[in-house]
């Protein structure tokens, strides 16, 4: 008679469903099927607030009264130039690499000059820096010289700004194109314990330094199943090519049982609250810009899913074709969602750090039981 295990643990695979711990920075409020931000819904806050007003928001619980805001923003603008030394690490890292290494890399070599380690202190220094850390990666493979940052704008202008100047023509320079790469910004901001973010927790419950923790999450970033999506996003409209074949490449796709970027979410089932106003920015930036081609094709696109599959857009969707709208190369898309979610990873630092427990989960063993070395064997 065989006894049944009745010890036999519960798996949850990938961790889902599983609530690991509280956190007063973000939640998806089912009452109104939105992301908020300290209580705040995440699409009001695009609208209304600037990115500057929403990492203040995220890292000190309310929003800034105007001086406040002022302090904060003069603190970031002064803080955006970068040393030689890095710029010239920048130059010497591989041409052919993809940007987000040259972003990790940085992040370390900036953890290693700082000794301080105050969380919202290097989190100030890291919004101020890695823009322009970006940019000069951005133009240094353009074969152009770079444009250093600007203390006059705010850090959606002063980003578009140092990758494409300002002349006529630059995005920089238009308010609608600065609105909305700033609203992207902000949507990207934050997103509870998503995987990067409870990287940057786990490495933070070791009581490790904050650029330990976000170097690890820039390295969760890169994973395609996680922020390289808004690239593959654009890869597949650029493959696409045209509107009219975009029903049947959704419809060819799910039946080959390939996963679509930029559609689904593991958090949202009934529609990502983050698409309808990064979706109006996109249609508009398309009206201006010429882009009607991209978006008659998401149109198409987000149809044949929704007939097929039932699966809804993610944010990542409309921000693909946005980003390619305003000229920013597509391999540079997962590192601004870096420059975006820096802000929710040093809130989530900040938050571990002050209610600490160490991370540490228990596994399945599953593989050989006891065996004994046999002398002859192993002689």
């Amino acid at each position: 008679m065989t006894i049944p295990n009745t010890n036999r643990p519960v798996i949850h695979k990938g961790l889902n469903g599983v609530v690991v711990d509280s956190t007063s920075i973000s939640d998806v409020d089912p009452t109104i099927t939105s992301l908020t931000y300290r209580g705040y819904p995440v699409q009001e806050l695009a609208t209304e607030c600037s990115f500057e007003e929403v990492a203040y928001l995220l890292w000190n619980g309310e929003l800034p009264d105007p001086g406040e805001l002022s302090l904060f923003s003069q603190r970031e603008r002064t803080s955006r130039s970068i040393d030689p030394r890095l710029q010239d690490l920048i130059f010497s890292m591989p041409e052919n690499c993809h940007p987000m290494d040259v972003l990790r890399t940085a992040v370390s070599w900036l953890g290693a000059r700082d000794q301080n380690h105050d969380v919202h202190q290097s989190g100030l220094s890291l919004l101020a820096k890695l823009p322009t850390v970006v940019a000069y990666d951005l133009r240094r493979r353009r074969g152009a010289d770079v444009i250093a940052p600007s203390r006059d704008r705010g850090v959606a202008s002063n980003f578009l700004y140092m990758c494409f100047g300002d002349g006529p023509e630059s995005p920089a320079t238009n308010f609608y194109d600065v609105e909305a790469f700033d609203r992207s910004l902000t949507l990207y901001a934050e997103h509870s314990f998503n995987a990067s973010t409870f990287t940057a927790r786990v490495i933070s419950s070791t009581l490790s330094d904050v650029y330990s923790a976000i170097t690890g999450a820039v390295g969760a970033l890169k994973g395609p199943l996680h922020g390289g999506a808004n690239e593959a996003v654009m890869e597949a409209m650029l493959e696409i090519g045209d509107p009219d074949r975009a029903a049947d490449w959704v419809r060819a796709q799910v039946d080959a049982g390939n996963k679509i970027m930029g559609f689904g979410h593991r958090v949202y089932r009934t529609g990502d609250s983050r698409v309808p106003t990064m979706e109006e920015s996109m249609r508009r930036i398309a009206a201006s810009h010429g882009g009607e081609t991209w978006v008659q094709m998401y149109d198409a696109m987000a149809e044949a899913m929704e007939e097929r599959t039932g699966i809804l857009p993610n944010l990542d969707f409309p921000a693909g074709p946005l980003y390619h709208m305003l000229g920013i190369d597509i391999p540079f898309f997962t590192p601004i969602f870096v420059l975006a979610r820096t802000v929710g990873w040093t809130a989530h630092i900040a938050e571990q750090y002050a209610d600490n427990s160490l991370i540490r989960p228990l596994s399945n063993y599953v593989g050989p039981g006891r065996r004994e070395i046999n002398p002859q064997a192993a002689a």
